[in-house]
């Protein structure tokens, strides 16, 4: 939720923020006046209390004579009182409405824009290159890769599950765990709690990080017990905290949650349709933090250097992007996604992504902490992948060889406990 006064003391600054993500700044001039009104119903109804609590002694102290008379008057008060009281109801819900069409300030930076207008920070590694006399028909895709070696059955996923799921079996199986237990210890490193959250969450969990916006429709929700099913473990770990004050003291605290992911991936028909690159269940692991909002920047750059350690460790080729703002999402303030070179696509797909959502979270889920002993204030809150089986998309196809055999990443052999996977018999 937008800052209250950051609303009332600066207006023209959210406008220029929602400017920039694609919404008319007609949203903040409704929020503020909502505000008002809000502000002025309970101012209202607090002078109407007043007048009660004192027309109460009045009538305490009056003869038996004037009490008959002074009490149908208490009683015209209260009604007005009453009136009043749902007045404010009425007016802190019409409130709440205006403030939650206002999304998260952008960081000044953020390029405007869409989803095409991110600007690009930097390319690492070079593209790969493929002998056309090792592979004349050039390299082949990760599905393909994945039926050789016998880790990837996406036609008996449709069969069990429908479309855009699959079975990772074998070394598939075996290959995403390994990627898994490799970020795990990258995180542990790092000084994050690993978390294995739940994955169905209450609508005002959903709701406080944000994915109850315009991409609600990306979310499974389960009706009959008004559960959601979680895309991400950003949002239990966002929830875990609600309604407390965190001791910061020691600094940033983290947490790297382990999950399986559900996305109805609503509106992408006829895009990504072969293989694992866009399904509706996953395994992820996710970074999460809390922290001191001054240091919300900095924690931000830390996550996205162990995403790039992670993806520079596996032998991948990537680009950073600066993400515009149109294609944020309601909490981001600002979001780097890495995106890895899948070479029978010849482009750069995503793999992860890391957002700082600064205090926009935490003010709705009333997540705070206390600076040096004095009043509290909201936190900060950040995330990041760290592995998720869309890697093996870019893993696969980036180290094949020509007889459909994968070279496995060294970092990656401990963890696997194979140098190479070759093709099943």
């Amino acid at each position: 939720m937008i800052d209250a006064h950051l609303l009332r003391d600066d207006p023209e600054r959210v406008k220029r923020s929602q400017a920039a993500r694609g919404h008319s700044p007609e949203t903040v001039d409704l929020a503020v006046a909502a505000d008002l009104e809000r502000r002025a119903a309970i101012s209202a109804f607090e002078q109407l209390r007043a007048e009660q609590n004192a027309f109460g002694k009045t009538v305490a102290r009056a003869s038996k004579d004037e009490k008959a008379a002074l009490v149908a008057e208490a009683k015209g008060l209260a009604e007005r009182v009453r009136a009043a009281q749902q007045a404010v109801v009425d007016a802190e819900t019409a409130a709440a409405a205006a403030f939650g069409r206002i999304e998260n300030l952008i960081i000044d930076g953020v390029p405007a824009g869409g989803e095409d207008d991110f600007v690009e920070l930097r390319r690492v590694g070079g593209i790969p290159s493929f002998d056309p006399a090792d592979f004349p028909d050039g390299p082949r895709d990760h599905l393909a890769l994945g039926e050789l070696l016998g880790a990837i059955d996406m036609e008996r996923g449709a069969k069990v599950s429908g479309a855009r799921f699959s079975f990772l079996r074998g070394v598939g199986a075996r290959l995403e765990i390994a990627l898994m237990n490799m970020g795990l210890d990258k995180a542990l490193a790092a000084g994050f709690t690993p978390i294995v959250p739940p994955t169905l969450v209450r609508p005002d969990i959903m709701q406080g990080t944000g994915f109850l916006g315009e991409h609600a429709d990306e979310v499974y929700r389960l009706e009959a017990d008004d559960l959601y099913l979680v895309g991400t473990s950003e949002v239990p770990l966002a929830g875990y905290h609600k309604d407390e004050i965190l001791d910061l003291s020691g600094g940033p605290i983290r947490y790297a949650g382990w999950s399986t992911c559900y996305r109805r991936e609503a509106g992408s028909h006829g895009k990504d349709t072969r293989g694992i690159i866009r399904l509706h269940q996953f395994n992820k692991l996710e970074m999460f933090v809390y922290t001191d909002p001054a240091d919300a920047e900095a924690e931000h750059t830390r996550l996205l250097a162990w995403q790039e350690e992670m993806l520079q460790a596996l032998g991948l080729s990537y680009r950073v992007i600066d993400v515009a703002a149109g294609d944020l999402g309601s909490s981001a303030a600002r979001k780097y996604d890495v995106e890895a070179w899948v070479p029978t696509q010849g482009a750069f797909r995503e793999l992860t992504s890391t957002s700082n959502c600064t205090t926009y979270q935490a003010r709705r889920l009333d997540i705070r902490w206390r600076p040096d002993g004095g009043k509290t204030q909201p936190v900060a809150t950040l995330n990041g992948t760290l592995a998720t089986t869309r890697w093996l998309v870019a893993l696969l196809e980036t180290h094949q060889r020509p007889d459909g055999s994968v070279v496995v990443p060294e970092a990656l052999r401990p963890y696997l406990g194979l140098e190479v996977l070759e093709p099943v018999a």
